[in-house]
C-alpha cells in the first residue's frame, strides 16, 4: 500500500469511525456506566470480529450476505433486537444504582463480555456494506498483492476503529466524572440507553425500504 493510498484510506475511515453508530454508542454507554476497564473484553470481541469479517470480505468471502437481501434483513432484525436488549440492560443498570442493595458492588466491576462486543459487529449488516465499499475503493486486484493488501487494509480499519471506540468510551466516562451525583449518572445511563434505542431503529430502517 502506497503512502498516498494509506492517507486516503485514513481520510475515508476517520468520519466512519468517529461518527455515531452502533459500536460508538455501545462503548460510550459502557464507559459511562462502568468505566473503560469494564469495556476491555467487549472491545476485544468487537475488534477480533472486525478483523475476521473485514479480511473475509476483502478476500471475496462475504458475498453471501452482500448478495442475499434476505440474509441482510435477518441480520438487521437480530441486530436491532440485540441493541434494544443492550439499551434496556443499561436502563436496568441505572435503576440498580438507585437501589441501596447494590451500593456494595461498584458498577465498574461488572464488565461486558467478549461475545457481547463481537455480536454488535456481527449483527450489523450495514458494516458489511461499508467494508465492501472500502475494498472497492482501495483494493486494486490488477496491481496489488491481494492477500497482503487486504491484511494491511484490514489492520488499518481495525486499529482505527479500536482507537475511536476507546475515545468514545473515555468520553462516556468523562461525562460521569463531570456530573458526579448519583442522579446525574443515572440520567447519563438513560441518555446512552436512548441513544442505543435510536441506533436500533436506524439499523432496522432497511426492513422498511
Amino acid at each position: 500500500m502506497s503512502a498516498n493510498t494509506f492517507v486516503a484510506l485514513l481520510m475515508f475511515l476517520f468520519p466512519l469511525a468517529y461518527s455515531p453508530g452502533p459500536g460508538n454508542a455501545f462503548f460510550a454507554a459502557i464507559g459511562a456506566s462502568k468505566g473503560l476497564r469494564a469495556a476491555v473484553p467487549a472491545l476485544a470481541g468487537y475488534h477480533v470480529a472486525t478483523f475476521v469479517v473485514t479480511a473475509l470480505i476483502g478476500l471475496g468471502m462475504g458475498v453471501t450476505i452482500l448478495n442475499h437481501p434476505v440474509v441482510a434483513k435477518a441480520l438487521s432484525v437480530l441486530g436491532s433486537l440485540y441493541v434494544l436488549w443492550l439499551a434496556f440492560s443499561f436502563i436496568r443498570a441505572a435503576r440498580a444504582k438507585a437501589s441501596p442493595r447494590t451500593e456494595s458492588v461498584p458498577p465498574k466491576e461488572q464488565s461486558i463480555g467478549f461475545w457481547a462486543g463481537a455480536i454488535v459487529l456481527l449483527l450489523n449488516p450495514k458494516a458489511y456494506y461499508i467494508l465492501a465499499v472500502m475494498f472497492t475503493q482501495f483494493l486494486r486486484p490488477s496491481v496489488d498483492d491481494n492477500v497482503l493488501t487486504v491484511l494491511a487494509i484490514t489492520t488499518v480499519f481495525t486499529l482505527n476503529n479500536l482507537i475511536a471506540f476507546i475515545v468514545w468510551a473515555l468520553g462516556g466516562r468523562a461525562l460521569t466524572t463531570l456530573f458526579r451525583s448519583e442522579r446525574s449518572r443515572r440520567w447519563i445511563d438513560y441518555l446512552f440507553a436512548a441513544t442505543l434505542i435510536a441506533v436500533a431503529i436506524w439499523m432496522a430502517v432497511p426492513l422498511f425500504t
